[in-house]
């Protein structure tokens, strides 16, 4: 199913997944439904989005082998309410199949008590043990049968024929404890997840589920579905706000750590930009809404962390692919164990039937299904409540692979606003504000940052600029602007834009080696007046880039400034590298170089400008995308705060939840292999092998469940 969605496209919860196979298998059967042309499950946000006509009846039947209750999706502001339905439906189950295991737990302890009381051959004691495999089993046995119908060879196959087996060989109290050990296991392996999917079920909580709204001089409650574009919160000291919109009256510091991230409160006046789910901790705010609620930042970071639970990471890719002729060959392995050495080395049929039945049980893969998608689930989780927005396991995989990062300048490294330091008169042609007035009004038509900067200084100096008739604009890429003024064009850029005329001013390598950006103004004819700009650089940049630096990480600036201001400024922040004098299609072209020479390189930019450059790199990093839908729509990764700390953070993470599948995976493999080497002296009981699965699944979940405590 591609990323694009197509008109007829549902997306449903789901409630009641046991496991990632079985998960799979109602993928299967939805897409096996009359009308459904397409169909994929996101385990990890438990939920099925379903292209074509499927109604919820025929959805919960293609689920009925695992009794799942399918809830069509909510909007963000709704989805509080199906939430607790689901909640209330899990716990419900839950209560019911621990009522099933429990009296099946106490018909195996009575059985026991008969055995040692009645002996092993005594029909009360086989008849205990039955009602025990029956009650316990009883789902497993349902779904079991089935796949063996269809030779569908999944874990709760393996177990039905081992369950079954061993009855058949009279081993009644081992067969009734496996029943119990496997529901065990599997309330584990929901537990583990579930407390996975926590950190993002935490993030459908934020946002309030009503507003205060003005309406017709009214102030009254509303649910948010109701809340339109323009209506005005009233938004008290303490309150979180419901929606996202613009301050139109008062002055408050409002604490984003739900969306960004950022540990201190952020001030807010008139004119700023407020998000649904953030708290208001100071003054009264007036806020005008912009967007609805299923459209708020908070609304698409969760969309977003869904899909991104649900992108197959490399390794889960290999898993899938590893188990789908896994299970198959253990029952082959099991079968061959079974009957080879009694038909060709006179072996005792009860005994290598029974060493085939326990491979059976240790073959079962829980723990190595489970083992990739609970550590993309608790890693995307944490990052999401630290204000870093992973869109998916590729990318969670391929952050930790990182070599190289390449870092725009202008608003990455820098505060990306910049102030104007020097303006130098060349010719005494004019006075200084009257040059600085057709700069500025010539400036206030393009939208480049420098631009910003001299409008500024304008507006600082009460210099009038706004009434100056402009003909003839025109951007130069790269280069600068020019424009006639009065008859006379002016051109304004940096100084190759005046190769045309020799500029070779003193004070322009001067400025350059202090760090400053410099631009010319002048004539066809002649030059005018030189203009610096500074960018500051960010507080947390060089901590970032010497973090970066204890990793084994290589970092490059790149920019469009000239030589000696980009080293200038490079040097201050400390990168190992600098490209400078780059236009658009030059930053495109070193990331593909870079990734010749590194392989894996990360490109971090505002997620608008340079978007050629951000596709082309292994993962594209945004800045401050939670003010900007672009960053969040484009970006691999989104850092939702203008905050480059979370950085390092997220490559520790990455790196972490690479350590962590690996060894799930090798823990997973290596217990199972350790458990088949015991059916060589013989030393495999049914015992073992289900607590070698049970204790294998439970120290993966815990193992992947340490990703949600990494700590910035």
């Amino acid at each position: 199913m591609n990323n694009v969605k197509e008109k007829d496209e549902q997306e449903f919860r789901v409630e009641g997944f046991s496991c990632a196979n079985c998960a799979g298998k109602f993928e299967r059967n939805v897409k096996e439904l009359p009308g459904v042309r397409d169909a994929k499950v996101n385990f990890g946000a438990s939920k099925i989005s379903v292209v074509g006509n499927a109604t919820i009846e025929e959805l919960e039947k293609a689920g009925a082998f695992e009794n799942l209750k399918i809830y069509p999706k909510k909007t963000a502001g709704q989805r509080g309410t199906a939430q607790d339905e689901g909640r209330k439906e899990t716990k419900i189950s839950f209560i019911k199949k621990y009522e099933e295991v429990l009296f099946s737990a106490l018909l195996i302890v009575i059985g026991f008590i008969s055995l040692f009381t009645n002996g092993e051959e005594n029909i009360v004691t086989t008849l205990l043990f039955l009602a025990a495999i029956l009650i316990g089993g009883y789902s497993l046995f349902k779904v079991g049968f089935q796949n063996l119908l269809r030779l569908d060879f999944d874990m709760k196959t393996l177990m039905t024929v081992a369950i079954i087996g061993a009855a058949i060989i009279g081993e009644w109290a081992e067969g009734a404890i496996v029943v119990i050990l496997f529901a065990i296991s599997e309330a584990l392996e929901r537990f583990s997840m579930d407390r996975a999917r926590q950190s993002i079920r935490s993030l459908m909580d934020i946002a309030p589920k009503e507003a205060l709204v003005r309406r017709n001089g009214q102030e009254i409650l509303v649910d948010v579905e109701s809340v339109a574009i323009g209506d005005v919160m009233i938004v008290k000291p303490g309150q979180k706000i419901a929606m996202d919109g613009l301050v139109v009256k008062g002055y408050s510091a409002v604490n984003q750590a739900a969306i960004t991230g950022e540990s201190v409160p952020v001030a807010k006046e008139v004119n700023d930009e407020v998000f649904a789910g953030t708290l208001n901790e100071e003054g009264l705010l007036e806020v005008k809404v912009t967007k609805l609620v299923e459209d708020t930042t908070i609304a698409k970071i969760i969309e977003l962390v869904e899909e991104a639970q649900g992108e197959r990471a490399p390794s889960q890719a290999f898993i899938d692919k590893f188990a789908k002729y896994y299970t198959p060959l253990i029952m082959i392995i099991a079968g061959l164990v079974a009957v080879i050495p009694p038909i060709l080395f006179n072996g005792d049929w009860g005994t290598w039937v029974y060493q085939g039945l326990s491979i059976l049980v240790v073959g079962c893969p829980c723990a190595l299904v489970i083992s990739t998608p609970i550590s993309i689930v608790s890693a995307i989780g944490n990052a999401a409540k630290k204000g870093v927005l992973i869109k998916g396991g590729i990318y969670l995989e391929e952050m930790g692979g990182i070599k190289a990062i390449a870092f725009d300048k202008t608003g990455t490294l820098t505060k990306g606003v910049p102030v104007v330091t020097d303006f130098k008169l060349l010719k005494d042609l004019s006075s200084e504000k009257e040059l600085l007035a057709n700069v500025a009004a010539l400036e206030n038509r393009s939208g480049h940052p420098l631009a910003s900067a001299i409008v500024r200084k304008a507006n600082e100096m009460g210099i009038s600029y706004k009434g100056i008739v402009v003909e003839n604009f025109e951007s130069i890429t790269g280069k600068g602007i020019k424009g006639s003024i009065e008859g006379i064009t002016y051109y304004i850029g940096s100084p190759k834009l005046f190769q045309t005329t020799t500029v070779d001013f003193p004070e322009i390598t001067a400025f350059q080696k202090e760090g400053k950006t410099v631009m010319v103004m002048g004539t066809e004819e002649e030059t005018l007046a030189i203009i610096a700009v500074a960018d500051q650089v960010r507080e947390s940049s060089k901590g970032v880039i010497s973090k970066l630096h204890s990793h084994g990480i290589k970092t490059i600036m790149l920019t469009g400034d000239n030589e000696s201001t980009a080293k200038a400024k490079g040097h201050e922040i400390g990168v190992s590298d600098v490209q400078a004098e780059l236009m658009p299609e030059d930053k495109l072209n070193y990331i593909k170089q870079l990734r010749s020479e590194y392989g894996k390189v990360a490109m971090v930019g505002d997620g608008v400008n340079d978007a050629p450059a951000l596709a082309a790199a292994t993962v594209g990093v945004a800045m401050g995308g939670a003010g900007t839908d672009t960053a969040l729509e484009t970006a691999d990764v989104v850092l939702m705060a203008d905050d480059l700390t979370k950085l390092p953070f997220t490559i520790k993470l990455s790196r972490k939840a690479l350590g962590i599948i690996k060894s799930n995976i090798i823990f997973a493999l290596g217990i199972k292999v350790l458990a088949l080497l015991l059916v060589v002296p013989g030393w495999l009981t049914l015992w073992i092998a289900i607590l070698a699965d049970m204790g294998a699944t439970l120290l993966v979940s815990l193992n992947s469940m340490r990703l949600l405590r990494v700590k910035e």
